[in-house]
């Protein structure tokens, strides 16, 4: 058994992101290419993208510090803190309307 503080990864990764030129910065938290179920944590800082990209399998997105905005075709989703989406089976992309950090949940099918 693993604990993780996610408050905390959320303040290192955050801090990383605010060091790269890319804005970004993410870690793997559990999972990995030998597990079905993958949590990626995910920060960015606002106005950095996600540019769009397949959903790989059944994804939920929670969002743990800030705003982000989720868009698949016409349609998109603003979230805040505390909130959970489930994300489409579709193309989609994710931006930070804040600085931001959210725990991606992926099962690949």
């Amino acid at each position: 058994m693993q604990k993780v503080s996610l408050t905390a990864l959320a303040r290192e990764h955050l801090a990383a992101a605010a060091a790269t030129p890319s804005g970004r910065s993410a870690h793997t938290v559990y999972g990995g290419h030998e597990h079905v179920l993958r949590q990626t944590l995910i920060a960015m800082l606002a106005g950095q993208d996600l540019h769009e990209h397949e959903n790989p399998g059944e994804a939920t997105l929670q969002v743990l510090h800030g705003r982000v905005r989720l868009t698949a075709g016409t349609i998109s989703w603003d979230c805040a803190e505390g909130e959970l989406l489930t994300i489409p089976d579709t193309r989609h992309s994710l931006h930070a309307t804040e600085d931001s950090v959210v725990l991606l949940t992926v099962a690949k099918s």
